[in-house]
């Protein structure tokens, strides 16, 4: 601490009267800018020690006075370079605004100088265009004459073509008219088809339902006999009786036994209850020929017809309406299987009641349809 005080009091008394020129230079400018001429660091060794024994010989010639007037002069000092150094950063930043300005503006020069050039280039091709419209334009100017007159002529044309598409028009829509009319009267005629096929459709479904109620009944009555013997089935909207020889008649007989009555009686006793059934009964033999003279029969026709009739007399005896019978012989020409075995022949000699429930309903609409009157076609031109 005591070198360090020592220091001080060297560096005040050195500055205050070393050298004398240069402190009277510096007090006639008031002591703004004094500035030591050497620092205490920059002495050697030997001139420090020295001073330091010089120093209680020097502090005593050093005043209050001036040691005040030092440190103001070194205060003023420090805030002389502070504001240098402030003016010279703002000047480095306004060089440097500057400089960016200046690129900035020779970028711009640069753009300029190329949007020139583009433009003049840009302007020449539109001079160039300009020309050639002109061109253009005086060959169009010398060849409108022609033009206009090709154009005239061409306008008459299409309006000799209009007048004759118009006159056409109107007659497509006098076509059109007596069309739409036909067409009205086909969707009328349409619908009142529409509805005879709905009811032509209930009627042929109310036909099968009563078909497959008659079944059910014929079977229901017929259900003590044997199936070898009696069997009904449905075939082409009709009900099937088919019954065997064995059932009915003895060999060459035209005689219905007692138990083929029992169910006859019992196939009467349904039908009296269906009013609304035509009865068809036909007769059915093998290929072997009958004897000659068997009760006045010549051949299996009259074996066939003659059964038939039996069982349709009989049929109207036990009840059914005479006018709803038909009796029918087809002697050996429709059979069931092939008449190569006993068996087979056995099938094949039969007889079958067909049962068809009366169509009179779907026979009108029938009628009704074929009497309607065929809408005529639109006549063209």
């Amino acid at each position: 601490m005591q070198a360090r005080s020592g220091f001080r009091r060297i560096e005040r008394g050195l500055s205050a009267t070393l050298p004398r020129q240069r402190g009277r230079a510096v007090r006639r400018r008031k002591a703004r800018y004094f500035t030591p001429l050497f620092s205490v660091k920059s002495l050697s060794p030997a001139l420090l020690g020295l001073c330091l024994l010089a120093a209680p010989v020097l502090n005593s010639c050093v005043t209050a006075r001036k040691y005040d007037d030092l440190s103001a002069r070194q205060k003023a000092d420090a805030e002389g370079k502070a504001a240098a150094e402030r003016q010279y950063r703002g000047a480095t930043a306004e060089l440097q605004k500057a400089s960016d300005e200046l690129a900035q503006l020779r970028l711009t020069q640069k753009r300029l100088v190329t949007d020139s050039a583009e433009t003049g280039a840009a302007y020449r091709k539109t001079r160039s265009l300009y020309n050639e419209l002109n061109s253009s334009y005086d060959k169009l100017l010398k060849n409108s004459d022609r033009e206009l007159a090709n154009k005239s002529s061409d306008y008459n044309k299409v309006a000799k073509d209009l007048a004759r598409r118009e006159a056409e028009l109107g007659d497509l829509e006098t076509t059109l008219q007596k069309s739409k009319a036909n067409n009205d009267r086909l969707a009328a005629d349409l619908q009142a088809r529409e509805v005879r096929l709905a009811e032509l459709t209930k009627a042929l479904a109310d036909k099968d339902k009563a078909v497959d109620d008659l079944k059910a009944r014929v079977s229901k009555a017929l259900l003590s006999f044997n199936s070898s013997d009696l069997q009904v089935k449905l075939k082409d909207g009709k009900v099937y009786v088919s019954l065997s020889e064995q059932l009915l008649f003895k060999s060459g007989s035209t005689k219905v036994d007692p138990k083929g009555q029992e169910a006859l009686k019992k196939l009467a006793t349904v039908l009296q209850e269906q009013k609304d059934v035509n009865v068809v009964v036909e007769g059915h033999t093998d290929n072997v020929p009958i004897l000659r003279g068997t009760a006045g029969m010549t051949d299996n026709w009259d074996l066939s017809a003659l059964r038939a009739t039996e069982i349709a007399r009989l049929l109207t005896t036990a009840g059914v309406s005479p006018e709803r019978v038909t009796a029918s012989g087809r002697s050996q020409y429709v059979p069931v299987a092939a008449n190569d075995s006993p068996a087979n022949k056995a099938m094949n000699r039969r007889t079958e009641i067909i049962l068809t429930p009366k169509l009179n309903d779907l026979f009108q609409i029938l009628d009704s349809n074929s009497s309607t009157p065929a809408t005529p076609a639109a006549g063209g031109k």
